[in-house]
């Protein structure tokens, strides 16, 4: 063999060798790499809430849900609030909002919006709920239900109420009387036709325009829970109190179903966790508590004026809503069975209620 294939061989044989040493080198450092991979981004989901952070609202129902899912969820889903209508201010556009992904999650006043949500109807009703604790519970469990119809595209994380409303003007209310001439904020179109029978005027708004619009006379007054009175600054104008009960505004907080879907089984059974009941309890103890609170502070207030309705207003209230009650459910046999679920569920709560205080 001449000594220039000699060369050749060695050349051919030294590439070999070379080959084999970068193909192991490579499989150590595929091999060292991967346990290092990085690890997946949490998801990021975006809150819409129109109202301030400041206000009851988000300390009841906001605060402690996000807290508790941000807590839970770290490295696997994470929630951002964006307050004070960053995302959209209009009330009427956060279900679409939530609809077309400009929002995940969303805080809606359905009231605002009847044509999606038409038989929380029911849920408004005037005279229906004694407080807090029962309009949340029904509307909570009606929704698990799936009773009511506009939520199939959401995924409802709480279905909240405050108390009964009472209504608060810048004008005398000795009595039902009183009411008569004068123009009514309500929360929803059932209510409007309650405070129409009773002899007011009234126009549906959402409750961020209130204090602005009775300070200027546009309208005399509104209808508002205790705390929504100061929520919304319409303590400021509205000095006067007429103590009459009526319906109550339903409220949820609701996320996008495809998106709730399409999230990992974690995320989902986390967000799942802090919805529902416990949104309702948390709710419960937190605003509903405060709700008696406020009326106090109202009671006790020099500078206000607090009546409540006579023996015969109230009779003449009650009245008006068993009027409403009846013509409601005479509409269809769906909203006869729908009321007929409704009180078999109050009298379940207000039985729980009933042994809890035994």
């Amino acid at each position: 063999m001449s000594s220039i294939h000699k060369v050749q061989l060695t050349a051919i044989a030294s590439l070999g060798s070379i080959a084999k040493s970068v193909a192991r080198v490579g499989t150590v450092t595929i091999a060292v790499l991967v346990p290092f991979a990085a690890p997946a981004e949490p998801i990021h989901l975006k809150l819409s809430f129109f109202p301030s952070e400041n206000s009851e609202i988000y300390a009841s129902a906001i605060k402690p849900f996000v807290a508790a899912v941000n807590s839970g969820g770290k490295g696997l889903v994470s929630i951002k609030v964006y307050p004070n209508g960053a995302l959209g201010k209009a009330v009427a556009e956060q279900p679409r909002m939530v609809l077309d992904g400009r929002a995940d999650i969303a805080w809606v006043i359905p009231g605002q919006t009847p044509y999606l949500f038409p038989d929380n109807e029911l849920i408004e009703m005037p005279g229906l709920f004694h407080d807090a604790r029962e309009g949340t519970l029904a509307f909570t469990r009606l929704i698990a239900a799936k009773a009511l119809r506009g939520y199939q595209d959401f995924f409802v994380i709480g279905a909240y109420t405050a108390d009964p409303t009472f209504i608060h003007s810048r004008k005398p209310i000795g009595s039902l009387a009183a009411l008569k001439g004068q123009k009514i904020r309500a929360n929803n179109a059932i209510e409007a036709e309650a405070i129409k029978l009773l002899g007011a005027t009234p126009t549906v708004m959402p409750a961020s325009k209130l204090a602005n619009a009775i300070g200027h006379g546009t309208i005399d007054g509104a209808a508002l829970s205790p705390t929504a009175l100061f929520d919304f600054g319409v303590a400021r104008v509205a000095k006067n109190h007429y103590l009459l009960r009526g319906g109550v505004a339903p409220l949820v907080l609701v996320m996008n179903r495809k998106k709730f879907d399409d999230l990992p089984d974690a995320a989902k059974a986390l967000i799942r966790k802090y919805s529902g009941e416990w949104a309702a309890e948390t709710w419960i103890g937190s605003f509903g508590a405060g709700e008696g609170e406020f009326l106090d502070k109202i009671k006790s207030d020099p500078a206000r004026t607090v009546v409540e309705p006579s023996t015969s207003d109230l009779e003449a209230a009650q009245r008006i809503y068993r009027s409403l009650e009846e013509a409601w459910t005479a509409k269809s046999g769906r909203n006869r069975e729908l009321w007929k679920t409704m009180q078999a569920e109050l009298v379940t709560i207000r039985s729980a209620k009933f042994r809890s205080v035994k």
